[in-house]
């Protein structure tokens, strides 16, 4: 397996893999890193799809990429997805894909179209004081020592970072800067979080810096990640014949382990209440989603809370990684990750509007018609001065294909579910879903007295724990998650946000897909190359522009500087004179 970029193979067909005919292939969950892994075994590798088994213990696939409406209970989508221009591998895939809702056309087609038609941007990126503009005005506030601190975390050797926390990197100064309230509510970072990860983030994201105050950078689906994505994926593989194991629980992997060869040789799994091995030859291929950033998740309902559990469950992905861990070092360390759920977890909740009363709350903040049918908030609007630290949002309207027209389908997250909130004197984790709905329509700035009655009967809020939800931003160091394809294997790979390529950033759908097809391209030897990642962080101009984007526009001649710093670059630019250097300084903005 190679990298490559630009068009030249990026357009082409790679010749049918050697012995592919020979091969099957066994796939552990039905996530978007699995179902990207088989589609990329159909298409690319050539394999039949009748030779492709996807086993998944619950009823139906999609993993973390979920939405959902369930009887009794409401819709549900536990967390939504950012996308990204420069997301190669997620492009690659889905330029292939069906459309399900216009014949002749590629997931990836409706996906430009839309987001060309109508592009995303934030009106209100945060408020305070229920419901008023924050006023960051687009600015991130970083002091020059605090752009000192992120421009030296960009340049630290990953090996210095490992199992360091952001809160030992930054001080303060970014800590309470407006940058950090964007990116932490953006990305899910926490300051107990990896610096390494922080760093990797910075690095891969640099091109779109200038984008975060108002997510004018951001491309969202149509609908829910579920059908906009999943369904889509999975319409493709069974056209293609690829088999389904549903109620299919894969609880442990045993392996051959020699000296310069791993080899995966059975399968243990539980179906139908029953235990059963399969065995595995050297021509049947197995691709390991290992852990899980929603194990062990929960939901509560409009007059529930979603339970806490975060014990790791026999069988689960974390308990299966821990038996498959235990047979070499190389397999990683899963309980770097799910030793802690308390610095792993925060809550989702997913709320309806009934009727025509909270409609005109979400319009005065967003200022646009959330019935439109075009973007609405434009990404998340952060609550600065909230307890939980909540963020809430609404994409395009409506989120499922099944939705009433006259309902709205919004999205709520706190970062802080262990703290009370400031309207129900309760943690995050003990509210029920209208209780949720409470506290986010007392920062939306509801009238007290109309807060209970609106939360009761205009809303139906679900509440989802999810106590893993950034167990891959824990802090870590090389080796604690398994490579894609480790060293000496022979027919096994690991999937996902737990699996170990040093060319991406985890935590988006284009790492899932890139583990998939990295898997893929190397146990079957494809001809033809990975799309490399996007080199922004090798780009002057990407890295110029972010400098000036940091510092809110400031020019480097503007830096509180001692005499003697103000003389040395008076001198470096008098000797850039005339040069391509002084051009480039004089395009970005920096002199």
């Amino acid at each position: 397996m190679y990298y490559s970029s630009g068009n030249y193979e990026a357009f082409a067909r790679p010749e049918k893999p050697e012995d592919v005919d020979r091969k099957a292939a066994y796939i552990v969950g039905s996530g978007l890193a699995a179902l990207a892994a088989a589609c990329f075994l159909v298409r690319d590798g050539q394999m039949n799809g009748k030779s492709v088994h996807i086993l998944e213990k619950d009823p139906i696939p999609g993993g973390a990429c979920d939405g959902y409406h369930y009887d009794n209970v409401g819709y549900v989508m536990r967390g939504g997805r950012e996308m990204d221009n420069h997301f190669e591998c997620m492009w690659d895939l889905f330029r292939s894909i069906p459309s399900i809702d216009t014949d002749g056309v590629s997931v990836l087609d409706e996906y430009y179209w839309l987001n060309k038609r109508d592009p995303n941007y934030s009106l209100m990126r945060a408020t305070v004081n229920r419901g008023e503009d924050a006023h960051t005005d687009g600015k991130f506030g970083l002091s020059d020592k605090g752009a000192l601190e992120i421009m030296k975390l960009f340049f630290i050797p990953d090996e210095d970072l490992y199992d360091k926390r952001i809160q030992e990197i930054f001080d303060d100064e970014v800590l309470n800067s407006n940058f950090w309230l964007y990116w932490r509510t953006m990305f899910a970072f926490e300051n107990w979080h990896s610096a390494l990860e922080m760093k990797l983030y910075l690095k891969r994201f640099i091109h779109h810096v200038g984008g975060l105050p108002n997510f004018q950078a951001l491309r969202f689906t149509k609908y829910n990640q579920y059908e906009s994505m999943i369904l889509p994926l999975v319409k493709y593989l069974e056209s293609r014949d690829v088999q389904f194991h549903f109620g299919t629980k894969v609880i442990n992997v045993e392996f051959d382990i020699q000296k310069d060869k791993k080899t995966a040789k059975c399968l243990t799994v539980i179906r139908d209440g029953h235990e059963e091995k399969i065995a595995l030859s050297e021509n049947e291929l197995v691709f390991i989603t290992n852990g899980g950033c929603v194990e062990n998740s929960s939901l509560g309902d409009q007059n529930q809370p979603a339970p806490f559990n975060p014990e790791i469950k026999e069988g689960g992905g974390w308990d299966m990684w821990r038996k498959i861990a235990a047979q070499d070092p190389s397999f990683g360390q899963p309980d770097k990750f799910c030793s802690d759920p308390e610095q792993s977890n925060w809550m989702s909740a997913t709320v309806t509007t009934l009727d025509d009363r909270i409609p005109p709350f979400i319009r005065k903040i967003c200022q646009r018609d959330p019935f439109s049918g075009k973007v609405v908030t434009g990404g998340i609007v952060t609550v600065k001065d909230s307890n939980w630290l909540l963020s809430w949002t609404f994409n395009r309207q409506p989120q499922f294909r099944g939705q009433p027209q006259n309902q709205l389908v919004g999205w709520i997250y706190g970062l802080f579910s262990d703290k009370p909130g400031n309207y129900v004197k309760k943690t995050m984790r003990e509210c029920t879903g209208k209780e949720i709905c409470m506290e986010w329509l007392y920062h939306m700035g509801v009238p007290e007295n109309e807060i209970g009655t609106m939360a009761e009967n205009s809303a139906n809020t679900v509440p989802c724990m999810m106590p893993y939800i950034t167990a891959f931003f824990m802090p870590r160091s090389a080796g604690d998650r398994p490579d894609v394809v480790p060293r000496g294997s022979v027919n096994f790979a690991f999937l996902g946000q737990f699996a170990e390529t040093v060319r991406d950033t985890i935590f988006t759908t284009e790492y899932s897909i890139r583990t998939g097809m990295e898997a893929v391209y190397t146990l079957l030897n494809i001809d033809r190359g990975v799309p490399e990642v996007w080199g922004s962080s090798y780009d002057i101009r990407d890295l110029l522009t972010a400098t000036v984007q940091l510092r809110d526009g400031r020019k480097i001649t503007d830096m509180d500087q001692s005499l003697l710093e103000k003389l040395a670059l008076k001198v470096i630019l008098k000797k850039t004179e005339d040069t391509d250097i002084a051009k480039l300084l004089k395009e970005f903005h920096l002199i």
